[in-house]
């Protein structure tokens, strides 16, 4: 079979790309980086946890979520919303010790199948010189030495039980979310709290 005559080229046409579409890639890619490069910000086509959902979650998804919005948005997906325990992913508001607690339930996957670990999303402040916050130093993959950052607003003892539950190659992967600005921290990285 030969080449199409010249005059029905006009007639193929690739689909154009809508502006979901071009949202989602670029929280898709952003949040990709952010996991290769642990530390490093990335930054999201619009703030808060909302783009990292739509990236990430589809009907085959498991989904817990603290605040209702981001819940009726993962069932709008398709997701099946479950507790804590059941989730593949996990959209958490983290106010007090009691709220950390709760991570002891999280899926950190098994010695079978390590990647049966939840991912995490949380909000909190990262890096802001006025922010007291907690110093951390990170290393382990994708981090060449070790890479200092700052995040203000979760809990004492977080990083105390994430560090707990990450045993790699099991525990969680976790994104931070201040504003359009997102850090990964993969279950493969250390946290040392400075």
């Amino acid at each position: 079979m030969g080449a199409l005559p010249p005059s029905s080229h006009a007639l193929i046409t690739a689909p154009l790309r809508g502006a979901d579409e071009i949202r989602d890639n670029t929280a898709f890619e952003a949040i990709l980086w952010a996991l290769s490069r642990p530390g490093e910000i990335r930054h999201l086509p619009e703030p808060g946890p909302r783009p990292i959902l739509l990236a990430l979650v589809d009907r085959e998804c498991r989904v817990h979520a603290d605040d209702a919005v981001i819940g009726e948005l993962a069932a709008w997906t398709g997701a099946t919303l479950t507790p804590l325990a059941g989730a593949d992913h996990v959209f958490l508001s983290l106010d007090s010790a009691a709220d950390i607690a709760r991570l002891g339930a999280l899926k950190v996957g098994s010695a079978l199948y390590p990647d049966d670990g939840a991912t995490v999303v949380v909000e909190a402040r990262l890096g802001r010189a006025e922010d007291d916050g907690q110093r951390l130093s990170l290393s382990g993959p994708g981090i060449e030495t070790t890479r200092e950052i700052t995040v203000a607003g979760l809990p004492a003892g977080f990083f105390a039980l994430r560090d707990r539950l990450c045993r790699y190659p099991l525990g969680f992967d976790l994104f931070i979310v201040d504003g359009s600005d997102v850090i990964g921290l993969p279950r493969s990285t250390r946290i040392e709290v400075l």
